[in-house]
């Protein structure tokens, strides 16, 4: 019995555009081309949007993470539904290359999986996204914003290895209110943050008053050095550099620091985080997260487009590349339905191999094993973990993020680790349950489960073997707070895979950052290199379109 799935033909034929895999940057470009009037054909072969930036129940997330860890042969290759032009260009088999590994999921309870479909669970995350940030004025500038719903994240925290939560204060009120900090500590924290707003202010005003600007030595400096020369205590340091400023590595060693933050950009980031508080009325901090997930994101800019003309087909695998046989440039695809559909540009998900376009010089000659490339590889990789449980972390608060700054947990620790606790008032879980994410850049699988273990086993009781459904929690009189029980935990290792503009473009992977800034960066970046006489998203007299801060939807 022939179990092929029916595929009906798509209509028309020739797109200025073909794009292949809705993630975020794929999405985005999608809508963006769509707006500046180009024909545009999305296609994906999973039956959900988002794919690696996607928001998925249990099963879903489980399946897709399994699928993509593993080396994928190419189907089938039906023949061709055109025929007059094949004697023009060949078909390129298509192939995927793993983007995970390392999966490990446990349960350790039926509960979770009993509710599988109650979960959205953020394959990328954690996530958040600042209220002044680029991807917020993105989806305000775009019009993507009408179909998102956001609530506040309720505070932010610095956690160390018995799993105790300093508060990260996000205002001036916030820093006399906060009991952990001494009265020396707010006067202190006070007189940096006065300094910061006093050079930012400057730096606005055409007088440019050198008097209360950070000299040029002191902004090209690292941002550690400028700390210590504020004489600002170690805690209050820590609570800078990779709270708010958000440093991945070790700042204090260099031998370990891959990544040295200057004081320019430490200080952008703080103004990032300061400009991001009491931007929207009813958001309690600097930080919002999507209801129903970050998946959200990619759906709103897919209906975005779809709305501009984009014509979209899930459940669609793309087989091979149609390749001119003279230039050796890429002219179309072929889908697993036999179609051939052609385009003047294509942009494809991260997870395909190219093939390198074939010298004119040599028409006939195409083996395979000597036309295939790799797109361009970060040397990182970053490790992702999700944890489901019954309580909170903090029994007082339902969404939180939090990090793990290095050696909080132990010597060797050398990246930060950061986390997004999220409640089912966010749609993502069913009632009474909690998800958390977890991810640190990591050298290999290794290190980076070495660092997010570390992290679990101070937040999480891990259940009796063989009585995992006791509590949600483990109870000691003796205990002020208790840590959860872990119902469900996964652990995974993500390539960090940068985008690539050729005959065929490629998007970026989803990064080690908690919010969108540097991956939306080169997306705007990609899409110039497509189209450089194009507008990123034209501006619009439509009322739907107006860049205004009341057009994002915040609940209280």
């Amino acid at each position: 019995m022939d179990e092929t799935p029916s595929y009906p033909p798509i209509e028309p034929t020739d797109f200025d555009l073909i794009v292949v895999g809705t993630g975020l940057p794929q999405s985005v470009i999608a809508a963006a081309a769509s707006s500046a009037g180009k024909s545009v054909l999305h296609l994906d072969s999973n039956s959900f949007y988002g794919s690696h930036f996607s928001s998925l129940n249990l099963d879903e997330f489980s399946s897709f993470l399994t699928s993509q860890s593993a080396v994928h042969s190419s189907h089938p290759n039906p023949p061709s539904s055109v025929a007059a032009d094949a004697a023009e260009y060949v078909a390129l088999d298509l192939k995927t290359r793993p983007m995970y590994s390392d999966v490990e999921i446990t349960s350790h309870s039926s509960d979770p999986v009993e509710h599988s479909r109650k979960f959205n669970l953020d394959v990328s995350g954690p996530r958040v996204l600042f209220c002044a940030d680029a991807a917020v004025d993105l989806m305000l500038k775009s019009g993507a914003s009408q179909y998102l719903e956001f609530k506040s994240i309720d505070a932010s925290f610095v956690c160390d290895a018995d799993g105790r939560f300093s508060t990260v204060p996000d205002s001036r009120a916030a820093i006399f209110k906060d009991r952990s900090l001494s009265l020396t500590e707010k006067n202190q924290l006070m007189r940096f943050f006065k300094l910061i707003q006093g050079h930012l202010a400057a730096s606005d005003e055409a007088e440019n008053d050198s008097n209360a600007r950070i000299s040029e030595d002191d902004l090209e400096s690292p941002f550690v050095e400028f700390l210590n020369k504020m004489r600002l205590p170690p805690k209050i340091k820590s609570m800078i550099l990779y709270a708010i400023a958000m440093a991945d590595y070790d700042q204090d060693s260099i031998e370990v620091c891959k990544d040295v933050l200057d004081t320019k950009i430490g200080i952008d980031r703080l103004a990032l985080y300061h400009s991001s508080v009491g931007r929207f009325p009813n958001a309690l901090g600097a930080l919002i997260y999507p209801i129903y997930g970050q998946g959200e994101l990619t759906q709103a800019f897919c209906r975005r487009a779809a709305v501009k003309g984009c014509i979209y087909v899930l459940r669609m695998p793309v087989i091979a590349l149609l390749m001119e046989k003279e230039s050796g440039h890429c002219k179309g695809v072929r889908l697993a339905s036999g179609q051939d559909i052609f385009s003047q540009k294509l942009l494809v998900d991260p997870s395909f191999i190219v093939p390198v376009p074939v010298a004119p010089s040599q028409p006939d000659c195409m083996p395979e094993s000597s036309q295939v490339i790799n797109l361009v590889d970060a040397k990182q990789k970053v490790a992702r973990g999700i944890c489901i449980m019954k309580s909170s972390l903090k029994p007082d608060v339902s969404n939180f993020v939090f990090v793990y700054p290095p050696r909080s947990l132990y010597p060797e620790q050398a990246m930060a680790i950061r986390a997004v606790q999220i409640g089912s008032n966010l749609g993502v879980c069913p009632s009474g349950m909690f998800v958390l994410y977890l991810s640190t850049l990591c050298n290999d699988a290794t290190q980076g489960k070495e660092l997010l273990q570390a992290a679990i086993k101070s937040l999480f009781t891990l259940p009796v073997s063989g009585n995992p459904e006791n509590s949600s929690s483990v109870h000691s009189e003796n205990m002020e707070e208790v840590k959860p029980t872990l119902l469900w935990s996964a652990l995974y290792t993500q390539e960090l895979v940068m985008g690539s503009f050729e005959s065929i473009s490629s998007t970026s992977m989803p990064d080690g950052n908690l919010n969108y800034n540097v991956l939306l960066d080169a997306t705007v970046k990609l899409f110039h290199q497509m189209y450089p006489q194009e507008e990123f998203f034209p501006e619009t007299t439509s009322p739907e379109n107006v860049e205004d801060d009341d057009g994002l939807s915040l609940e209280s």
